[in-house]
């Protein structure tokens, strides 16, 4: 099975190829640059591998949380690809890839988190599970001092852990067994989260993706910034 993996959601930019089990990845915190790597980087991964697109069998995307920019460019990507080859698109939860790179083991509890920006953290709870991470606290956006964890032994990974004067990590540290605060979601973990998922049957058509900005005003358009610079002049 062959599958090409997009994660653009975090200042991180990374694309993987998954081959029968190998696994190779482009990595780089990119702030910025993410349009300008992404497609190359994948169409570099095929020719490293010598796979051509025709050979994929579907496409993974991180589909956020996580910037808007980067979240959107993910998506438009992967369904473009998706799309032009007839295959399905796997989306996994940036959170859920995230919480892949954690030291885990079997029953482990990974507490995700990514700094949202205006005091805010995107976080989800998960257990390793037969291999398997389930969610076990969906993903929300909140305020750091409304994320709430039951018992300790808790791996936390994320930017997440840093935002706010590290409220986060020190609200929570008497139930975190180990803390990442510089951890960032690579599309490696995401090949592999995806590979299992589309065995399992796991896929749905490109045009059904939705990306999960999970705040219901994630940025003002180019009109309604200048509505409102307008009405800001007007009442001067």
């Amino acid at each position: 099975m062959k599958l090409l993996a997009i994660e653009t959601a975090t200042e991180a930019c990374s694309v993987a190829l998954w081959s029968d089990g190998e696994v190779r990845e482009r990595f780089e915190i990119a702030p910025r640059r993410h349009a300008e790597l992404t497609l190359p980087w994948c169409n570099a991964l095929l020719a490293e591998a010598g796979i051509s697109r025709a050979q994929l069998d579907a496409i993974a995307v991180g589909r956020g949380p996580g910037a808007f920019t980067g979240v959107r460019l993910a998506i438009a990507i992967a369904q473009g690809i998706a799309l032009g080859l007839d295959r399905p698109l796997v989306p996994l939860s940036t959170l859920q890839v995230l919480a892949a790179g954690a030291n885990a083991g079997e029953g482990d509890r990974v507490l995700a988190a990514i700094d949202a920006r205006m005091h805010e953290v995107y976080w989800a709870g998960y257990r390793l599970h037969d291999n398997v991470l389930e969610e076990i606290s969906p993903e929300r956006v909140v305020a750091p001092a409304q994320v709430t964890i039951e018992g300790d032994g808790w791996h936390g990974l994320g930017t997440g852990f840093s935002a706010s004067e590290s409220e986060l990590a020190t609200r929570l540290a008497p139930q975190l067994a180990t803390i990442d605060a510089s951890a960032l979601p690579h599309a490696a973990d995401l090949a592999r989260l995806a590979a299992a998922a589309f065995a399992r049957g796991v896929a749905v058509s490109p045009d059904l993706v939705e990306p999960a900005y999970l705040r219901n005003n994630v940025a003002l358009t180019l009109v309604e910034q200048q509505a409102a610079r307008a009405h800001k002049d007007a009442s001067r």
